[in-house]
């Protein structure tokens, strides 16, 4: 995948915008050393790498203005960081550029349990935000597979989701405010800790713009009491398709589950050896979770369960109590390390319509034939958010250029189907040459304006979301 070429300038004065920001930043927070930058040189999306020029590890927002200050007058390229967990490349640095990590802004600044917010840093993880606040009986809603690591930072910029988003959304569903570091320094506050702010929506632009407008140090978030109860159901099934079309069936009901996962059977066969999660031996897997009182749990899954006896499953099980329960949902959570164990694979995540699932599957499947690498889906059925593991082997050459081509193909069935080409992860370096499958050239135009407003010598995050060509002449000017 080709990356912008270094800045001749840039890297002649490396030393220079080092000690720039070491004089103005702690003495831990500036990072030059080749051999400790190599640890920042990819995300998740670990077969792209490039080392960065430097690392800055700023703890509060002052200095990250006082480091994007320097970077602006050197004309350098700021790449942010939550924790490098995003899986479409959105940290992966370019060798002229800055990365600017904010790890290490992790504190919670306020917890206000009765206008239900807490305030914190971006930085922290999206687990340790439950974590802060559980003790008085409230959760913070969006839960992507990787909330034990994931920062808000990310969470924010990619508009991330998770199991549960189809009762309680995704992130803009549950972001009340950012501030949020401009490329020149500026620091400005958008929303707060209210509901609805008012002027232009900014908050909206700014969730899920990957990086390309600011940096958020800080986030206000919506937080929930926890429910009275949970339980989730497992339902087996003897192909895809059928469990597709169980899924079709329980939406159109106005059933609102608060989770419906699936996994096909390379998925559950791994997640079953890593996480001994007690899941049936079928083709297809379905996790459905209910929550509110006991007669209301119990009312939900006997209309759940009825619908699934009509496609005939193979197996059907309530979780008899709490710690299976758990177990069952630590096999979905493990999905993505379990398959990491079975070979290297690109991880996509294209959205369409619950109408299309048994469609694409099929087409799925098809292409998996078409291109001879094995997939693994398991994903978000409630609201179409679909997670194709597509296998290869990174030693072995050419794998990695069919696992991009079938990538690109299943991403573009997506699109036809009505659907979009990301529903969490993001654009990143992922999909950038993939963006005129679903935007006309005003509507790519209309979008690169915004960024011209926020970041007009186009700084930030360089080489993502918008095709190469089209970045590198905005950046030119």
């Amino acid at each position: 995948m080709d990356m912008p070429q270094p800045d001749a300038r840039v890297l002649a004065g490396k030393a220079r915008i080092v000690a720039r920001l070491r004089a103005v930043l702690p003495a831990d927070a500036v990072i030059a050393d080749e051999a400790e930058t190599r640890a920042y040189e990819c995300d998740a999306l670990s077969a792209y790498r490039c080392l960065p020029l430097a690392v800055v590890l700023p703890r509060t927002t002052e200095e990250v203005a006082q480091a994007l200050r320097i970077c602006h007058e050197e004309r350098v390229p700021v790449v942010p960081r939550g924790s490098g967990t995003s899986l479409a490349g959105g940290a992966m640095p370019t060798a002229d550029s800055v990365v600017l990590g904010v790890s290490r802004m992790n504190a919670v600044l306020q917890a206000d349990y009765e206008n239900r917010f807490v305030h914190v840093q971006a930085g922290r993880t999206n687990l340790a935000v439950t974590g802060a606040v559980e003790a008085e009986g409230f959760f913070y809603a969006p839960d992507p597979s990787s909330q034990l690591a994931c920062a808000i930072a990310g969470n924010v910029a990619m508009n991330s989701g998770g199991a549960h988003c189809l009762k309680y959304g995704v992130t803009t569903n549950n972001l009340l405010g950012v501030t949020l570091v401009r490329m020149d320094g500026e620091v400005v506050t958008i929303g707060g800790p209210w509901a609805d702010a008012g002027g232009l929506d900014l908050l909206g632009v700014v969730c899920g713009s990957e990086g390309q407008l600011g940096v958020v140090t800080e986030a206000w978030l919506r937080i929930l009491p926890k429910p009275e109860g949970a339980r989730p159901v497992l339902m087996g099934f003897a192909a895809n398709e059928v469990a597709g079309a169980c899924v079709a069936d329980i939406i159109r009901a106005g059933i609102l589950p608060v989770a419906i996962e699936f996994m096909d059977r390379p998925c559950i066969r791994a997640c079953e050896a890593f996480a001994h999660a007690g899941y049936p031996d079928c083709e297809a897997l379905l996790i459905v979770e209910v929550e509110g009182s006991p007669a209301e749990i119990d009312e939900q899954l006997a209309a759940i369960t009825a619908i699934a006896r009509r496609h005939d499953p193979v197996a059907l099980e309530e979780a008899a109590d709490e710690a299976q329960a758990k177990r069952i949902w630590l096999g979905r959570k493990s999905a993505f390390g379990a398959m990491g164990q079975i070979n290297d694979y690109m991880c996509l995540d294209g959205t369409i319509p619950v109408s299309a699932l048994p469609f694409v599957l099929r087409r799925i499947g098809e292409l998996s034939k078409d291109f001879g690498l094995d997939v693994g889906n398991v994903f978000h059925a409630g609201d179409g958010n679909m997670h194709p593991l597509i296998l290869y082997n990174a030693n072995t050459s050419g794998d990695l250029e069919r696992c991009e081509a079938m990538g690109a193909e299943i991403l573009k069935l997506c699109v036809e189907v009505g659907g979009c080409l990301t529903g969490e992860h993001g654009v990143g370096i992922e999909k950038r040459d993939l963006m005129a499958v679903q935007y006309a050239p005003p509507d790519m135009e209309a979008q690169m304006r915004v960024k011209d407003v926020f970041d007009p010598e186009w700084l930030l995050n360089p080489a993502k979301v918008f095709p190469l060509e089209a970045s590198a002449a905005r950046r030119a000017g």
